[in-house]
Parts: C-alpha cells; structure tokens; sequence
C-alpha cells in the first residue's frame, strides 16, 4: 500500500509572508523530525513544505535555530534526525532509564563491527582473513538483529557468499554522518578496536 496523501496540508502557505511561511517550513521539518525514530529523507521532508522549497537550505536554517538547545539536527546519509548534544549524556543517563538502549557489544564484536564498516562490502571469509578465525554466525545475527549492519552485494558469480555493509543506525549510533567519518585506522587501532597490523592493511 503506498503512503496516503493528507490533502488537508497546506504546503505551500501563500497567504503567509515569506518570511513567516520559511519559518513554518522550518517548524514542520522540526517536527518530522521530533516524531521520527529513524532518520528522514529529504524526499519525505520535501512533502511538508513548499514546492520549490530547498529542504537543505531549511535543515540549515533550522540548525542555527537550534543553536543552545539540548538536541541538534544531524546528517546520517542522505537524511537527517534529531540527536540530543552529546554534553547532557551524563544527564539523560542519570534521569532516564536508557539502559535498553545499549548496544551492549564486547570489544571483540565491536571490533568486527569496525572491520565491517572499513573492509564493506565483506564476506565472511574475508572477516576471516582478517581476524585469522572464523567469524562466528551468532555474532554476525547480533550486529543484524541491532540493524547495525546488512546484506551487501554478491559476486556476480555462482554460489558466491554474501556480503555485509554497515547501515544507516550505524551511522545514526556513531554519530555519523558518512563513512568517511569513520576515525582514522591508526587512531582506531590506538582505541583498541582494530589491531595495528589490521589498521595498516585497511
């Protein structure tokens, strides 16, 4: 069933003045946002405002806006989401149960993680190169199950394995915009997530 049209939205507000209506513009981005779980597409936000309308000259305006509030807008790929700043984690974790919102990873699985998001797409021998063992399937359906990462390409060959890529809530989780915000491999192997033989093969 494709998405349903609400034909009661005034999207282009003529009767405002310019500068009232790119505000409201700017409001109605916020709160696609704030009712969000997942990163928006620009394509989604474009339906709320104007035709014509520069959905990213609005998330930059409303960037500004936001500016000494607690939460800012953010780029995860080719949307963009609500993040709270990262100075009032301290807060939210001393009020807020969020412990359900954990990832919950070992080094070890964070580590693959990181070898996903450097090496992608990957299979799972070439986890194995890497990491000299075999990567364990239950470990790989952990990541999965986290959205964290998924299916890649294959090889355009018969019975060729499949291979993983990172997603979106990888980059959302991270605080990411793109993967070339990934840390440098040096500064990853200094953090421990990477051994410095790998990092210098990435």
């Amino acid at each position: 069933m494709g998405r349903r049209e609400d034909t009661e939205l005034d999207r282009e507000l003529a009767v405002l003045p310019p500068e009232m209506r790119w505000r409201e513009w700017m409001r109605r981005i916020e709160a696609v946002l704030f009712a969000s779980a997942t990163p928006v597409a620009r394509e989604d936000l474009a339906r709320v405002v104007g035709q014509g309308a520069s959905v990213d000259l609005l998330i930059e305006d409303l960037a500004v806006d936001l500016e000494g509030r607690p939460y800012e807008v953010a780029q995860v790929g080719k949307a963009w989401m609500l993040r709270t700043r990262a100075a009032y984690a301290p807060a939210i974790r001393a009020a807020a149960d969020v412990d359900g919102q954990a990832l919950n990873l070992s080094e070890y699985d964070l580590a693959v993680l990181a070898a996903i998001a450097f090496h992608q797409p990957v299979s799972r021998d070439g986890l194995k190169d890497i990491f000299g063992k075999e990567i364990s399937r239950d470990l790989i359906g952990r990541l999965a199950e986290r959205d964290l990462i998924g299916t890649g390409p294959r090889e355009p060959r018969r019975g060729a394995p499949y291979t993983f890529v990172t997603t979106e809530t990888f980059l959302a989780t991270f605080g990411m915009a793109s993967l070339r915000d990934l840390p440098d491999p040096e500064q990853l192997a200094d953090a421990g997530l990477a051994g410095r033989s790998e990092a210098h093969d990435i």
